[in-house]
Formats: C-alpha cells, structure tokens, sequence
C-alpha cells in the first residue's frame, strides 16, 4: 500500500516541480521565515563558491506562504537527493488556502548545525553574493528571481525575497550600460 505525505515548498520547490503529486494546494507555514541564508554546493554554487539558497527561520508571527503537495512515498527519494547540501526533513503543520485545515506536512530545512549554513549577512553582501555565484543548475540569481516571480504570480509579498531581487536585477542592470557611471561593487565580507 502506498502512503501519501503533504510536502511542503518555499523555495524552488514552488516553480521547478520536477516531481510526480497528486495534488497541489498553496499552503501557508505559521511562524518561520524564508531566508537566503543557506549555502548551495551543488546547485547553485560549488565547493570552493557556494552560492545563497533558501532555508527557514523561526520567527515569531512569520507566515510564509508557499505551495503543499500530496505526494506518495516514492517520491522522496528524488527529493533527498535534490535537498541535501543541509537540508534535513521536518514534520511542520501547514495551512491548506482551499479548506484553511492544517496539515502534517513533509518540510526540508537547513538549520545553523548543518556544515553549509551561511547565517545573516546585510541585503546588500547576500544580493552581491547571489548575483556572482552559479552551480551546476545555473546561476544562483536566476534562483532568486524565478522565485520572486513566482511569488508574485501566487500574490505573495515576501518582502526578504522581493528586496534581494529588485538589488540584484540593479545591480544586473547596472552591469550592462556602457560605463558612464560606476557599477555598484560587491563587497567581501
């Protein structure tokens, strides 16, 4: 017999699902906060230049919104693989948008214990950060503004995720003028 688990996504779980579900719900995890704190040595970055990837925070009153899907057994052992770099599974209650029911509910989270957490950083290093990294899925600022994009289209105001993408779409904007003024630089920190 198969079981069926909730999953839920706040990363690029929400906008490249590349897994079989049964049925997808947006969904919304009370009292943590995405975060561009996690560091990625296999996707969007690499060992010696790990890129910015998203975990969650606790933060009280938090309510980050996201999508549930319900999915067999099977498929966790796609999503181990795609979420290992840190990333340990957590049983968090979820809020179903089309029946408000709370849900037990599959979440993969990158705590301060695992070996490629990054911590906080100002906005400006993490966009900085987030815009000269790439891995072998790509480059970690597409990461980041195919999410934006698609919290925008579920309607959700994230304001950590919308604030780094507006400073690295400048900061990407800047980069391609002819040099009549100087490109805001990346600071190491």
């Amino acid at each position: 017999m198969t079981v069926q688990h909730w999953v839920f996504g706040y990363g690029s779980l929400i906008w490249r699902v590349d897994f079989p579900y049964l049925e997808q719900q947006r969904a919304t995890l009370h009292g943590w906060a995405r975060r561009f704190w996690q560091g990625s040595h296999d996707h969007r970055g690499t060992p010696e230049a790990p890129g910015r990837v998203l975990t969650l925070v606790r933060e009280r009153n938090a309510a980050c919104v996201g999508m549930a899907y319900r999915v067999d057994d099977a498929v966790f052992a796609h999503l181990d693989y795609r979420e290992k770099n840190g990333y340990a599974r957590m049983a968090l209650d979820v809020e179903l948008a089309e029946s408000a029911e709370r849900v037990p509910s599959v979440v993969y989270v990158a705590d301060e214990h695992n070996a490629a957490f990054l911590g906080p950083a100002p906005l400006d290093a993490i966009a900085c950060h987030i815009q000269r990294s790439s891995g072998p899925s790509g480059r970690n600022a597409d990461y980041l503004l195919e999410l934006d994009a698609a919290l925008r289209a579920m309607g959700v105001e994230d304001g950590h995720v919308r604030e780094l993408a507006r400073r690295v779409s400048m900061r990407e904007a800047e980069a391609r003028q002819p040099m009549t003024r100087p490109v805001t630089r990346c600071v190491s920190r």
